[in-house]
């Protein structure tokens, strides 16, 4: 297994390298809209236009804070009159914009916001973990929800039609209408009030043991929960059925019935197991849709987490913020098609023979 997911790795480096080459250059077409930017403030702090001198002033000082006095990258290309207007690459070393931007990166640091001066990486992981736990229970939830469902459609047919057109309209919901339905009938008033409407706990309670915290943090996250779980285990669930019947008229699901063999055994140990791997795909997509709909989710619910982060950040223009979650985003993509090749190397023995 270790081989195997070794070289899943390996062939994710060069996405990886792409992703962080394209935040690159992002981050530097942004960094020079925020020196515009800072032209603009320093006019209106000082109550008058500032003079050319002030603006060259604000602008080196802003250009040394973000690196932009470097080059680019390792090599820059220049004319070269002597080779008929031919190109010269001048090497510039390690002390470039690009190198820096890696070396710092692989240190934790993603710059410094622009808003209150903090670290990103400070920012970012605080409300990464309030958007991991999110995420996560909705995503063994959905896995959950999906197994189930697709298992009971094979034992109680005569609920077949109307499960299945429950679940293609689920599906076709976006997750803010679930999210505000849930709020409306479960967390209202004036119709039921089950749940808390938002937060995570109450700020007016005094400090409690840790396990009544937790307690507390998974009954207010009930809602934003199922919020995402409703919108996410349909697709999952109407695929694996599909694949199940599928294999259900297989013959060799025949020949095992016809052995004598219990139809719960037949359907578990077989028929489900080659059913999986169809369904394994949409796992690579699931875990990033979760973590795109946990924004809005926690927007909803007022949730701390990534969707405040971003939403923040986004009405502050501040680029590095933004960027670092859009960063972060793209590594749970890659995580989640490393995970999917991790199902599949556990359901599919021909994929352990080749490794």
């Amino acid at each position: 297994m270790g081989r195997f997911l070794f070289s899943r790795l390996l062939r994710t480096l060069p996405a990886a390298w792409g992703i962080l080459s394209i935040i690159f250059l992002l981050s530097r077409l942004l960094a020079s809209n925020q020196l515009r930017l800072a032209e603009l403030q320093t006019s209106s702090i000082t109550g008058h236009v500032a003079t050319a001198a002030q603006l060259r002033a604000a602008e080196f000082r802003l250009q040394q804070r973000l690196g932009l006095d470097l080059p680019l990258f390792y090599l820059t290309p220049t004319l070269a009159p002597q080779r008929g207007w031919g190109l010269r690459w001048q090497w510039n070393g390690w002390h470039n914009q690009y190198h820096v931007w890696l070396r710092g990166l692989a240190q934790g640091d993603l710059g410094q916001s622009f808003r209150d001066d903090q670290p990103v990486a400070n920012l970012l992981s605080q409300a990464l973990v309030s958007t991991l736990t999110l995420t996560t229970g909705a995503f063994v939830l959905t896995l959950a929800a999906a197994y189930g469902v697709a298992l009971g459609l094979s034992r109680y047919r005569r609920w077949r039609t109307l499960v299945l057109a429950g679940l293609h309209l689920l599906q076709g919901l976006p997750v803010f209408v679930v999210a505000v339905l849930l709020l409306l009938f479960l967390a209202n008033p004036d119709v039921l009030m089950l749940f808390p409407a938002y937060g995570l706990a109450r700020p007016d309670f005094p400090p409690q043991p840790w396990a009544y915290q937790l307690l507390a943090t998974g009954y207010h996250l009930i809602l934003p929960w199922l919020s995402l779980v409703l919108v996410s285990f349909p697709a999952l669930a109407v695929q694996l059925d599909t694949a199940l019947q599928h294999e259900l008229w297989q013959q060799y699901i025949v020949t095992a019935r016809a052995k004598g063999l219990a139809s719960r055994y037949v359907v578990n140990r077989h028929a489900l197991r080659n059913a999986l791997l169809p369904t394994i795909a949409q796992v690579a997509d699931l875990l990033p849709a979760l973590v795109a709909g946990a924004v809005v989710v926690e927007l909803i619910f007022a949730l701390p987490g990534m969707g405040r982060t971003m939403a923040e950040a986004a009405a502050a223009r501040d680029f590095p913020v933004l960027l670092g979650a859009v960063l972060l985003v793209a590594l749970v993509r890659l995580l989640g098609q490393i995970l999917a090749d991790w199902l599949y190397y556990l359901a599919d023995p021909r994929i352990r023979l080749e490794a």
